[in-house]
């Protein structure tokens, strides 16, 4: 080469220039993506979490409630957070194939940030503007991102956004395994439809679990990951089934699954088991809405309360101070001293309720009131102007009613609010407008002005329901109304209502300590009685069985005659009375007047179970338990629950009542128990009607399980017109029977009907040598039909 030819193969001075500038220009480039990612991770520039919040991030995961057959029962948490954490075995491979085949394929090979991805990214994507050339971001920045970055409003912002993850991405990398790293993203995503997590997808898009996840809809769920909203499987399911498609293409270019899986798998219509997720929908809502009131009670302070909740002071105050449940997020700490969050903590817990208990004793109350005690009820009031009231309901009284109610509801209230005038306010709701309005058979689409809808709302009757066992106080039913979406009032637990003649084994109860016996005779004639104020008490009575006859008072019982009642009351003391059956569980206050014999008491289902279980029990009342135990999110148990037992009255006083309440059953005004339900287990029980039909109580027991029914009104004055239909015995105790039937024909549950009370010998007949013994004679004695009585 000629000397010519080597100057001209020698760069120019300018070119030499270019590339010292250019190599400047590069150098001064990675210096400064250096110092920015310097700057970044020490939280100079964007918001870089602690090492704390790295090491453990912060997260939300619901609480679930388990029945004691381990049946997921529901779950409580935040909105959007409906997030329940598994662990990585509890994945199906093929959910973690799917997820690495699409999103990530390198992702056991890189630290948090594929650059080869990355590049092909800002290329294609960024200059070339190729929406189809994929993403750059590893499943860890995707991590990054659902973990620390709120929701960008636009581009720029989001750009912003990027290098901060990418920064967290590399620290995840350094503090979890590859394992963890999927784990957090699957729990954490949002497949939406309230399917937060893995879990709650797998529940909620096909009704099973993450393990348990065929190839296709582990394929499904993966394909959501690139954009749910798009990929919505309940709004576009053809759409989404193509995207399935697509991952099942890489699952099968990644080799994790064959050509011949994939051609026969791509050729499936996407099939859902979609059940949507609401607190108010699934077994035993009045349970766990009562169980969550309890759990984050607070303290109660008497300034908090109004004037008409003195009560309700007293019984939270004493909830507080007796039982552990109540406000057991306020009382117990986590490791770092902060309180415990029901909503955010994923705690397991795990409850006493039998999930097939539970649905026996639901089907029991939609058996009797949907389909025998509600069409009754509407044919007697049908074309009735005072319907859903009673005849006896003065019209200005029906009124005042209706306007209470509607002043009560969301309607007036959010108009109030918004400034609505009173007459603006009166004026819609006499407009008609388009609704949805319940119905036995599912919410009806109708037009109808918002006042006729509180009146017709107001025509179903209502119930509480609870069972118990009576030797441990696991509460294994609980049924607070007919449908928690319409009636969210709690009539097991918040309600209260009088309890009539199921009053009456606890006036027995007290003059069996008092030394009375089960065959002592009374007069069975309408007494004359001075009550408090010195006037003339007279109670009246439903039957005219035996009237001026000498009876027993196991006789007295079984036909829950008032006057018997009235004359033992005025040989007792109502005092001694009240202080018994607060000894019994009842809370409330309760005045110490004669009448207090027939029930006038307000005492809700709750402290009905409770009392009576000390009839089934030996004299021992257990108090109700709802929770065994409960543990946190990692499975470490907080804390366990034990029954609290009480004894009320003595075994010599519980071997006297056990018969005369079992002739409540065998031959008394439970009869129905017999004749109409078929069981001939040992039982005993008792019905309640209070006047003018307004409430109908059953209480009924077995050597093991005790339960209590109330049927009314929401309002006192909606009842039956007549005591055929409106007596405890007609309204509550079919659902008691319908249970029982169930609970008996369940083999699996334990519960037999030939179990037996256990009496010692010596007190196997405690009327012995008293003629006709515990057996009620032939003839008139035996009750025809089962009425109970009423007063005044």
């Amino acid at each position: 080469m000629n000397k010519n030819s080597q100057e001209k193969a020698k760069p120019s001075k300018f070119a030499k220039k270019v590339a010292r500038y250019l190599w400047v220009f590069f150098g001064l480039g990675v210096v400064a993506v250096t110092i920015l990612f310097v700057l970044i991770a020490y939280g100079y520039i964007g918001y870089m979490p602690p090492i704390e919040d790295l090491e453990n991030p912060k997260d939300k995961f619901a609480s679930e409630i388990y029945s004691s057959d381990m049946e997921v029962l529901g779950r409580y948490y935040q909105s959007k957070a409906n997030r329940v954490y598994v662990t990585y075995k509890e994945l199906s491979p093929d959910l973690v194939d799917a997820l690495i085949a699409t999103e990530d394929i390198r992702f056991r090979e890189h630290s948090g940030i594929d650059a080869k991805a990355l590049f092909r990214a800002v290329i294609k994507r960024g200059l070339l503007f190729q929406k189809s050339a994929g993403g750059g971001s590893t499943i860890t920045q995707q991590l990054a991102k659902l973990l620390f970055s709120p929701n960008a409003e636009n581009i720029m912002e989001r750009l912003f956004q990027k290098p901060i993850e990418w920064v967290i991405a590399v620290q995840l990398e350094r503090f979890y395994t590859k394992e963890e790293i999927v784990n957090m993203y699957l729990n954490k995503f949002d497949f939406l439809n309230n399917a937060v997590g893995i879990q709650s997808a797998a529940q909620i898009y096909f009704n099973t679990t993450p393990d348990k996840l065929k190839i296709e809809e582990a394929a499904t769920l993966v394909g959501m990951c690139k954009n749910p909203s798009y990929f919505n499987p309940v709004r576009h399911n053809e759409r989404t089934r193509g995207r399935r498609n697509t991952v099942l293409e890489q699952m099968y270019k990644a080799d994790y699954i064959t050509k011949e899986q994939r051609d026969s798998l791509q050729a499936l219509p996407l099939k859902l088991t979609f059940r949507r997720v609401d607190h108010k929908d699934g077994l035993a809502p009045y349970f766990r809405e009562h169980l969550r009131l309890m759990m984050v009670a607070k303290k109660p302070n008497k300034s908090d309360y109004r004037g008409w909740q003195k009560q309700q002071y007293v019984d939270d105050s004493i909830a507080w101070e007796t039982n552990p449940l109540y406000g057991w997020c306020e009382k117990n700490r986590k490791a770092d001293g902060s309180k415990y969050n029901l909503y955010t903590d994923g705690l397991k817990i795990y409850t006493t309720i039998d999930s097939r208990m539970q649905k026996y004793a639901e089907d029991a109350v939609t058996q009797h009131i949907g389909g025998y005690l509600q069409p009754l009820f509407d044919k007697e009031k049908k074309g009735r102007s005072y319907a859903p009231f009673s005849r006896m309901v003065k019209t200005s009284d029906v009124e005042a009613i209706l306007d209470r109610s509607m002043k009560q509801s969301d309607r007036y209230r959010i108009m109030r609010e918004n400034g609505a005038t009173e007459s603006e306010i009166r004026k819609a709701f006499d407009t008609k407008t388009e609704m949805q309005v319940y119905s036995w058979k599912g919410m009806v689409d109708t037009v109808m002005t918002p006042m006729d809808s509180i009146r017709y709302h107001k025509s179903f009757l209502r119930t509480g329901f609870m069972a118990m066992d009576s030797r441990t106080g696991y509460v294994k039913a609980y049924v607070g109304g007919i449908d928690f979406k319409s009636f969210q009032y709690d009539m097991v637990a918040a309600g209260r209502r009088q309890i009539g003649s199921t009053i009456k084994p606890f006036l027995y109860t007290l003059a069996m300590e008092d030394g009375f016996s089960p065959c002592d005779i009374a007069p069975n004639v309408q007494p004359h009685l001075l009550d408090e104020s010195g006037n003339v008490w007279s109670p009246r009575n439903a039957s005219k069985a035996r009237i001026g006859e000498d009876v027993t008072l196991r006789w007295g019982l079984a036909n829950s005659n008032n006057w018997i009642s009235a004359w033992l009351m005025d040989k007792l003391s109502p005092s001694a009375l009240v202080r018994l059956m607060h000894s019994f569980g009842i809370k409330n206050k309760i005045d110490a007047v004669i009448s207090l014999c027939l029930g006038p008491a307000d005492v809700s289902v709750e402290e009905m179970v409770t009392a009576y279980s000390a009839f089934s029990n030996k004299g021992i009342r257990v108090d109700p338990l709802y929770v065994t135990r409960i543990e946190d999110n990692f499975g470490n148990v907080i804390s366990e629950f034990t029954p609290r037992m009480t004894e009320v009255f003595s075994e010599a006083a519980y071997y006297k009542m056990l018969p005369m309440l079992r002739d409540v059953i065998d031959y008394g005004t439970g009869g129905r128990i017999r004749y109409r339900y078929g069981i001939q287990a040992q039982m005993g029980g008792k019905t309640g009607t209070t006047n003018n039909n307004s409430d109908g109580w059953f209480m009924g027991f077995t050597p093991s399980l005790v339960g209590g029914v109330w049927v009314g009104g929401e309002d006192r004055s909606i009842h039956f017109d007549g005591i055929a239909n409106g007596q405890g015995a007609s309204m509550a105790l079919p659902i008691f029977g319908l249970f029982m039937q169930k609970v008996y024909a369940d083999k699996a549950l334990g519960y037999s009907p030939e179990e037996t009370f256990v009496v010692p010998p010596q007190y196997a007949d405690p009327c012995a040598g008293v003629e006709g013994g515990l057996l009620p004679p032939t003839g008139s004695d035996e009750p025809t039909e089962a009425i109970e009585g009423i007063f005044d």
